[in-house]
Parts: structure tokens; C-alpha cells; sequence
């Protein structure tokens, strides 16, 4: 049994009942052989392997808050911080009922390397809790933040661990929690990005993660001959990555055609109108069939997903695991000739391998939606430097990260002999890069 496989096992075994988290290991360590073969022996005396799969620290605490009718509720709150070998530790805070440990030990281990990709100082990190905000009043929102910030603050800084937004954690949750830090501190610092304009945010940050994936898909099509514009596009999810990645496909000559919600799908031959779904999502906070109150000529399917409908591009915004095996072969006999994943592992393995079976383009998470943390990285950057940057300041900036990204990945794809396989060529390059800064900093 080869050295990675062992690790796998132990991670299986040493750690019951958290799917997600081994899945993203899979889907790593599947990849990564051809770099673990070459320097099995270094790697396997530093215990490398076995390190980079276990969290430096895991804080779990309980979350008292008070609703508007004096009911105390008690949740659950989380913070990975896994791996600080190239920087603080870095990545967002999410709020659903899902969340448990072991979600965010999946989505902490793909931080570490999305952040490596970005080619900013960035450690891998993430946290949240089992709280909806949905349905809650902001008094009611605000306290749930402010008691979870009670704990948090102890473990997060500017140098040591900076939060950012995640599902459920948008600009009203940010201000809450920093204002929660502010007091218990004392400290005005750039502790969490995503950030009011106001109090130390930066322009494109709302609209960074969904511009990123619009950008990458650009730069994967200019690398094949192609380009974006005519093109069909299909995104799932209608929340700021979905309504971001929307508008930057507009912009660059392409037609979407579908978002959804975890009720169904709306299907607007004409082009989905953007403006409408901010409002029903941000304003309203509605559900998307009410998209058809606006627009009467589109469709709403119910209980589907997108994946049905004939289309060019697909980009994945919504959950992980969103798409399987059906829904893959169901995108390849629709024409999908381009996956761009604007979620964090939104398909599963085995969506994976139909997607590499049939030759369609495919580029993972941790590359692809690695626009958001890159501008929360240029945020960090611009509390240190006291100033503010210009929106097309940081638009050019984020291309331009994500155009690197995209190198990086071919060109590593490539050393490998793996030229074309976009995963193997993000996990190795992601990995090399942590591997190296750990190995420098001995066993700690």
C-alpha cells in the first residue's frame, strides 16, 4: 500500500462520520501521486501527509442568543484553523444548518489550497455554525453574531486568523461581528474582510468570487481556441456568487439562462435579468420563482435542477455535492462542454469521472472560485496600507490573479505529462507550494 493510500485510510478511519471531509481528501490525494512519488521518502520522514490532513487547532464552542420573544436558543460554533504554513489563517465564516465539523473541515482543507493558488500569503481556515439566519429579524441576527464573536475573538487577528463571509454571512453579519471585536478588543484592525465601504472594506469584494469564475471561464475557452461570448450558460444558485458570475458572463458576450434555490430552477430564454434576481435575493430575500412575478415569459421548474436544460457552460454556484453522476451525463448529453465550479466541491467524485470521461473541460473550486478569498486578500492588503483602491484598481487585480491561476494549473498539468487535467493540475500546484513552505519550517 502506497504511502498516500495509508494516509487516506487513517483519515477514514481516525475521522467516523465525516463524509465530506474524506471525499475531499479523495479528491486530492488522487491527484497528487505523481508529486508524493517523486519525494515519497522526504515527504514520508516529515510525516507530511499525516500533517497537512489534521487541523493545527479545532475550537468548538456553544452559542447562546436571545429572539425577539425572549426564547434563549442555544448553537453550535466551529473554527478550523488548518493549515498556517504560508499565512494566517484565512477563510470565510458559515452560517446554515448544515454546518458541522465535519463540512468544515472539508471546506478548511480546500481553503488551504485555493488560497496557495491565489499566490497571496494566505493560510487555509473556516468556520461557522448551525444557525439560519433566514426567517430571523436583524435584532435576532445580531445577537446570534455578537455572542458567537464572545467566543471567536480570542483566536482570530489581523496577523493570526482573518474571517471572511461565507453562506449566511453577507455584509450585515460582517458588520456585526466586527463591531463585537471593536468593543471586546479595543482594536480597529482589518480582522475580517468583507467589510462595509465605510469601515474598511473594498469595492469588487460583493461581486469578486462570481466575476472570478466569469474570468476563468474566459481564460480556459481562449485556451482551446474558443471564447465566451454566444455562449449558453447554465448557473445553479441565485445568491452573490450565482448573481456575480451571471453578470460577468453578460458582460463578456455570453447568455445565462437558469438560476435556482434549493425549491427549483428559473429558465429565461431571453437571458436571465440579473437586476431582478438582486432584488428578490438581496432586497426582498424571497424565493426565485418569484422571478416569474417579473418576468412572465420565463419558466420555473420545481424540485429540479438546472442541469436538464441544453446548455454550453455550466457553472455550478450553489452547494457541494449539487451535482452527481445523473445530473453529469444528464450536462454531457445536453452539450455541456465547459464545468466551472463556482461552489466548493459542488460535484462529487464520480460527476468527476464523467466529466473526464467524456473530454468536457472541467475546472475544480479551488480554482475557479478562488476570486473571493483573492479579494479578501487584497482587502487585508489595503487595511495594513490604510487606503482604498478603485474598483477597476481591484477588478484588474482579481483578473489578473485568476488569469495566474489558470497558468499555474496548465502549466502544472503539463510537468506532470497530465496536460488537459485541470485538477490534478490545481491539487499539485496548490500542494507543492504548501508542501515546500512546510518541509522549510521542520515539524511544528
Amino acid at each position: 500500500m502506497g504511502y498516500v493510500n495509508e494516509v487516506f485510510d487513517k483519515v477514514v478511519r481516525e475521522n467516523p462520520n465525516e463524509p465530506e471531509f474524506h471525499q475531499a481528501v479523495k479528491e486530492v490525494f488522487s491527484t497528487i501521486e505523481p508529486i508524493v512519488s517523486k519525494n515519497e521518502k522526504l515527504y514520508k520522514e516529515a510525516g507530511l501527509l499525516e500533517r497537512i490532513v489534521e487541523p493545527e487547532r479545532i475550537v468548538s464552542f456553544r452559542v447562546p442568543w436571545v429572539d425577539d420573544k425572549n426564547q434563549v436558543h442555544v448553537n453550535k460554533g466551529y473554527r478550523i484553523q488548518f493549515n498556517s504554513a504560508i499565512g494566517p489563517y484565512k477563510g470565510g465564516i458559515r452560517l446554515h444548518p448544515s454546518v458541522n465539523q465535519g463540512i468544515l473541515k472539508f471546506l478548511g482543507f480546500e481553503q488551504i489550497f485555493k488560497n496557495a493558488l491565489t499566490g497571496l500569503p494566505m493560510g487555509g481556515a473556516k468556520g461557522g455554525s448551525n444557525f439560519d439566519p433566514k426567517g430571523k429579524s436583524d435584532n435576532e441576527v445580531m445577537r446570534f453574531c455578537q455572542s458567537f464573536m464572545n467566543e471567536l475573538y480570542k483566536y482570530i487577528g489581523k496577523d493570526t486568523d482573518i474571517p471572511a463571509g461565507d453562506i449566511g454571512t453577507g455584509g450585515r453579519e460582517i458588520g456585526y461581528m466586527f463591531g463585537q471585536y471593536k468593543k471586546l478588543t479595543g482594536l480597529y484592525e482589518g480582522v475580517l474582510t468583507g467589510k462595509g465601504l465605510t469601515y474598511g472594506g473594498s469595492l469588487a469584494r460583493p461581486e469578486a468570487t462570481g466575476f472570478g469564475v466569469g474570468y476563468m471561464a474566459a481564460e480556459i475557452l481562449n485556451g482551446v481556441g474558443s471564447d465566451v461570448s454566444g455562449k449558453r450558460v447554465g448557473i445553479s444558485g441565485s445568491g452573490n456568487v450565482a448573481i456575480y458570475c451571471a453578470k460577468k458572463f453578460e458582460e463578456l458576450g455570453a447568455k445565462v439562462v437558469t438560476v435556482s434555490d434549493s425549491n427549483g430552477y428559473v429558465y429565461d430564454e431571453n437571458g436571465i435579468n440579473v437586476d431582478v434576481v438582486k432584488d428578490i435575493k438581496e432586497v426582498k430575500r424571497g424565493r426565485i420563482k418569484d422571478y416569474l412575478n417579473y418576468v412572465k415569459t420565463a419558466k420555473y421548474v420545481e424540485n429540479e435542477k438546472p442541469w436538464v436544460e441544453t446548455l454550453d457552460i455550466a457553472a455550478p454556484c450553489a452547494t457541494q455535492n449539487e451535482v452527481d453522476e445523473k445530473y453529469a451525463k444528464l450536462m454531457v448529453k445536453n452539450g455541456v462542454k465547459l464545468v466551472v465550479e463556482g461552489a466548493n466541491m459542488p460535484l462529487n467524485i464520480d460527476a468527476i469521472n464523467v466529466m473526464k470521461e467524456n473530454k468536457v473541460l472541467y475546472m475544480p473550486g479551488k480554482a475557479a472560485n478562488a476570486g473571493g478569498v483573492s479579494v479578501s486578500g487584497l482587502e487585508m492588503s489595503q487595511n495594513s496600507l490604510r487606503l482604498s483602491w478603485t474598483f477597476e484598481e481591484v477588478d484588474n487585480r482579481l483578473k489578473d490573479i485568476m488569469i495566474n491561476i489558470y497558468k499555474q494549473v496548465t502549466e502544472t498539468a503539463e510537468e506532470f505529462g497530465l496536460k488537459g487535467d485541470f485538477v490534478a493540475g490545481a491539487n499539485i500546484a496548490g500542494f507543492k507550494k504548501v508542501a515546500t513552505a512546510m518541509l522549510a519550517q521542520g515539524i511544528c
